[in-house]
């Protein structure tokens, strides 16, 4: 199946809200990394979203390069390539995207998207993440509602976030945040509702904080607060009507407790983020094949070591299956096994 089209996408956000699961949305970084998310996507007859961050773009760039929306574009144009022979649909999305880095990376792939739409080509990618959350709110919601006519005319998703995720990820670090930074307001809620719902045309996402942290932690350690989710979805609610309820994704879920994701499925999460846990499940198995074959990936005391364990093929491949095994479950803990729209 092709890459998801805008109305493909459309509908698969819909069919997630109406039947109160969500997407895996996995970080990748380079095609070993798509592979293992497109094959347990299709062994779960789970439609799915892959996505870059600036760091993910500027890895895959070369670190000669180091051009963040080169990179996205060429991890972009591979999954064009390979998604084709897989029995799902897959969206292709950028991942948080600061205002100081919008002229590096979002605007240089809008611009991309104008120039194959010019062109009669497809979009390359299917949503763009815009994270002000550092900014104030009213400066946050200028520059999401321009950013969201682009795209609207552009027929692309965009993702906003208000509110702090805490820890740090892709050198972004919120570890010290404060701690009301890190639960949205009803009243921010409604606030951005209000401000976006301005924007003709304009399909979003909204990533809402309700004690989320990047990374992993232990039990106990992350102080989640789905309730914030449901109250915020109410207010809004009740101050614009039934529709401007937001369509929502959950930041920071490495490591959450399953009861914690399962409720906010019922207050409206479509798409939950998840690569913290799928970079241990892919280095995990090539820790693995070091330590076992230790003298066959290194030449020691005057031996030549053996090909097969230092080729490697040999150990990317059980990456993949590692990574693989973590986003099937994350199709389950997200209830979204075989709810694929492909037919």
């Amino acid at each position: 199946m092709p890459v998801a089209d805008h109305a493909t996408y459309c509908n698969m956000l819909a069919h997630a809200r109406t039947h109160k699961f969500a997407y895996p949305a996995i970080n990748i970084t380079s095609s070993s990394t798509i592979n293992a998310a497109l094959a347990a996507f299709a062994e779960a007859k789970c439609d799915g979203i892959l996505q870059v961050s600036t760091g993910g773009g500027e890895f895959a760039s070369g670190q000669f390069v180091k051009d963040m929306a080169l990179g996205a574009i060429a991890l972009a144009e591979y999954i064009h390539r390979v998604a084709a022979r897989y029995p799902i649909n897959v969206a292709i999305h950028t991942d948080h995207c600061p205002a100081d880095k919008l002229d590096k990376f979002m605007r240089p792939l809008l611009a991309e998207t104008r120039r194959r739409r010019a062109a009669g080509q497809p979009n390359l990618f299917s949503s763009h993440m815009f994270d002000g959350s550092e900014l104030p709110l009213a400066e946050n919601m200028k520059l999401a509602r321009q950013l969201l006519a682009e795209c609207a005319e552009l027929e692309l998703i965009l993702e906003v976030e208000a509110g702090v995720v805490g820890g740090e990820e892709d050198g972004v670090n919120h570890e010290g945040a404060p701690a009301e930074k890190l639960y949205t307001t009803p009243e921010d809620m409604v606030a951005v509702a209000r401000a976006l719902g301005e924007v003709k045309g304009g399909r979003y996402m909204f990533a809402a904080t309700f004690g989320n942290v990047h990374g992993v932690y232990k039990p106990g350690n992350v102080k989640l607060k789905p309730t914030i989710l449901r109250d915020g979805q109410r207010a809004v609610e009740q101050a614009l009507g039934p529709g401007a309820r937001f369509d929502l994704v959950f930041h920071g879920g490495s490591g959450s407790e399953l009861a914690d994701i399962h409720e906010t499925l019922e207050y409206g999460v479509i798409k939950m983020n998840v690569d913290t846990d799928t970079q241990y499940a892919y280095t995990r198995p090539i820790a693995d094949h070091m330590y076992k074959n230790y003298d066959g990936v290194l030449r020691i005391d005057g031996e030549v070591g053996n090909k097969k364990h230092y080729d490697p093929r040999g150990y990317l491949k059980a990456a993949e299956k590692g990574m693989q095994a973590r986003v099937k479950q994350a199709c389950v803990d997200l209830r979204a096994t075989g709810t694929t729209l492909h037919r």
